[in-house]
């Protein structure tokens, strides 16, 4: 290939040369039109320089695309002139006929003349050559060749005569695909080699080709052979050149092991750098990575992690932080690259619990994607899954400013506020807020649902009965305004009937939670609301049922555990009662402890966590002893034990300091205390009861309910 007879090269062929290496068409044009005229004898080769050069020049304008076909065929007329005249005996003479069939195949393909286009490909026997040295254009020209044999037998795939020859076409379109992409990545390698300041862009044929095999492989249903063609691709060495492949590769790789594998048939990549049989290296094959401590991953996570770390890092380097009005065509197509990255990390991240690494990612997006709406809503809702609520509410403040007719980031940071922050009055701004830009929108039901809710919390909180009847009554029209607009939604009733509890009209609360029920049976707060309005009813034996039926669908919900236990000391089934509480103890342990532990990013020292770990191990060991082990001296001992733990609590009443971690977890251990301690004193333990007080001052000791148990405890005792 290029491998004519010539003469000593001449100033002006080097000059061409290095034009055609450097892709500057019209210079090679105007030189071959030089050499055609001063030096006769070369008059193929210089034909052949001007169809190249107005083939390439024309592509260059207009890629060969479907669009482009008609005004192909007129526009590559003189190209395909040129090509033509040095396909016979001068051209093979020249040693350049082998080129002109491939660039004509180029030039066929352009036009949608597939047929043609393969037949140059048979003439040009590009299936038999044999690898040798090449130059950069030739490398060019062949990996081209590959990739354009490769999309031609991909359309002519479909309308194969039989399943051997269509399984024929496909074993050989592979083939193609793959010799393209490495021919390709070692033409891209081989850019960094030379003196160049800049990068030329690869081409469309060219861009098409590196990414099309594992594409190809994919589609006709051989996953395995496509993730390893992807690896074979990355593990080349990179250049500057190929930075741009590298991001895409990486990125594509990433996504079809998050879509397409599980772990069951979850492969991870052995050694790449086996050599061929032969033992020699291949002269057509790109440079690739060989070091001994080379990481190799060794797991579906850590392989996707790693491709989407590296596909961010070069998505990261190549933003443009430029805000000028002549760069914005090149920032949003950076910042389009750099999303699709952080999509899939925050997918790979959430599924295997890497939110802190997803969130120091995004912090870097924020740095050039500061005016974006969804990067924005993605790092609000990363600090959320952090239990970060109040930058998270920031965050979504401004998502909320950069997307003005969005209401969904109003709703979230009203439920924060509501939830974690203990900010009602905030929360019920961003409700309302919410409400005012959902006039016509499909969420107007759930934005008046948060409303009601954050006027009947308003409610609840207020001290004043004036205030607390007019926001009673508020709560109440905008919840029955939400029934009205979305009569299916499950929420709404439940809320409802909340309020008519606040209320206490019963019968009302009991109709709008029946109601909520049948829209969704399997809803655990409705449950709970609907057992507690029956014993409010006086029904309590109705109330169990319901709570026991309810606990075998969700037996680790602490509320219905917690219903059940007092529903069942109240029927004076205290053992069942203490089997319940124990249940309870043990739930919270499974669910909180290790959120405790972990709370504030690891900022709680050691100590304090094993602190808090050994009080729950202690009271979960507790066993309910013989009822005639009790004593007088026991009595005594635990009057004794009383006034201790009166003691310690006044002393701390000025010393007191919430625990670490989130003190939602905490005031669900001090509940579940408080209520082991109500089933102690039923069945006469008074030591038990007195460690289950001491357990639960040590979380509040200022609480009133603790200050109740010890004074129930020692008119007990008395």
């Amino acid at each position: 290939m290029t491998g004519r007879n010539r003469n000593p090269v001449t100033k002006l062929e080097t000059t061409i040369e290095q034009c055609r290496g450097e892709a500057k068409w019209p210079k090679v044009i105007e030189l071959a039109d030089e050499l055609k005229s001063g030096y006769p004898q070369v008059e193929s080769l210089a034909n052949f320089l001007m169809g190249e050069g107005k083939l390439e020049s024309y592509l260059e304008e207009h890629p060969p695309i479907e669009d482009n076909f008609h005004k192909a065929k007129l526009g590559l007329t003189d190209a395909k002139r040129y090509l033509n005249s040095v396909i016979g005996e001068s051209g093979k003479k020249a040693g350049i006929a082998l080129d002109a069939h491939l660039l004509l195949a180029k030039l066929f393909y352009a036009c949608g003349q597939y047929d043609e286009s393969l037949q140059s490909f048979v003439l040009a026997e590009l299936n038999t050559l044999s690898e040798k040295h090449l130059s950069p254009r030739s490398i060019r020209i062949l990996a081209e060749s590959y990739a354009i044999k490769g999309m031609c037998l991909e359309k002519k795939n479909a309308k194969a005569p039989s399943k051997f020859k269509q399984a024929e076409q496909e074993t050989e379109m592979i083939t193609c695909f793959e010799r393209a992409a490495d021919l390709g990545i070692l033409y891209l390698q081989g850019q960094d080699s030379s003196n160049q300041n800049e990068v030329r862009r690869m081409g469309a044929v060219l861009e098409t080709g590196l990414q099309r095999a594992p594409i190809v492989l994919i589609k006709t249903g051989k996953l395995q052979n496509a993730i390893d063609r992807y690896r074979v691709m990355l593990n080349a060495v990179e250049t500057k050149a190929t930075q741009t492949l590298r991001q895409t590769l990486a990125r594509q790789l990433a996504e079809v092991l998050l879509r397409g594998v599980s772990g069951t048939i979850y492969t991870p990549p052995s050694n790449l750098n086996t050599k061929p049989a032969s033992g020699g290296k291949r002269l057509w094959e790109p440079r690739k990575y060989a070091a001994r401590q080379q990481f190799i991953p060794r797991n579906q996570h850590e392989e996707t992690i790693l491709l989407l770390l590296i596909a961010e890092a070069l998505a990261v380097r190549d933003a443009v932080l430029s805000q000028s009005p002549e760069f914005r065509e090149a920032r949003m197509h950076s910042l389009g690259n750099a999303t699709a990255v952080y999509d899939l990390l925050t997918l790979a991240t959430v599924r295997w619990n890497q939110v802190g690494l997803l969130h120091d990612s995004l912090e870097k997006a924020l740095k050039f994607a500061f005016g974006e709406g969804h990067v924005w809503k993605q790092y609000a809702t990363c600090l959320m899954s952090m239990g970060r609520y109040r930058h998270a509410v920031c965050a979504l403040k401004e998502h909320s400013k950069l997307e003005p007719q969005d209401s969904l980031s109003c709703l979230m940071a009203a439920r924060l506020c509501y939830e974690h922050l203990d900010q009602i009055k905030e929360g019920l701004a961003f409700a309302e807020e919410a409400f005012s830009r959902e006039s016509k929108g499909l969420r107007r039901s759930r934005a008046q649902l948060y409303v009601g809710i954050g006027l009947q919390q308003v409610a609840v909180s207020s001290n004043l009965v004036s205030e607390k009847d007019r926001y009673n009554k508020l709560a109440l029209e905008a919840l029955e305004r939400a029934v009205q607009q979305d009569p299916n939604d499950h929420l709404s009733e439940y809320y409802l009937a909340c309020q008519h509890a606040f209320n206490y009209n019963i019968s009302e609360a009991l109709i709008h939670i029946t109601s909520a029920l049948s829209l969704r049976a399997e809803h655990p707060a409705s449950l709970h609301l609907f057992a507690l309005l029956l014993t409010a009813n006086r029904r309590p034996k109705e109330a169990l049922a319901v709570v026991q039926d309810a606990t075998e669908e969700f037996p680790d919900n602490l509320n219905l555990l917690h219903v059940k236990a007092h529903l069942e000391l109240f029927l004076k089934d205290v053992e069942t009662a203490l089997e319940t509480v124990q249940q309870m103890l043990s739930i919270w342990r499974e669910v909180y402890e290790v959120q405790l532990a972990n709370a504030g990013s690891g900022m709680e020292h050691d100590h304090e966590k094993h602190s808090d770990t050994r009080s729950v191990l202690q009271m979960q060991s507790s066993q309910m002893s013989d009822k005639d082990s009790n004593s007088i001296h026991a009595a005594s001992l635990a009057a004794s034990r009383i006034e201790h733990a009166l003691s310690e609590a006044a002393s701390s009443l000025s010393s007191f300091s919430p625990r670490p971690g989130p003190q939602k977890a905490w005031m669900i251990q001090f509940k579940i205390w408080l209520l082991l301690a109500d089933v102690y004193i039923a069945i006469e333990q008074p030591n038990e009861a007195i460690n289950c007080i001491q357990e639960a001052s040590l979380i509040n000791p200022v609480s009133h309910q603790v200050m109740y148990k010890v004074s129930v405890k020692i008119l007990c005792i008395q």
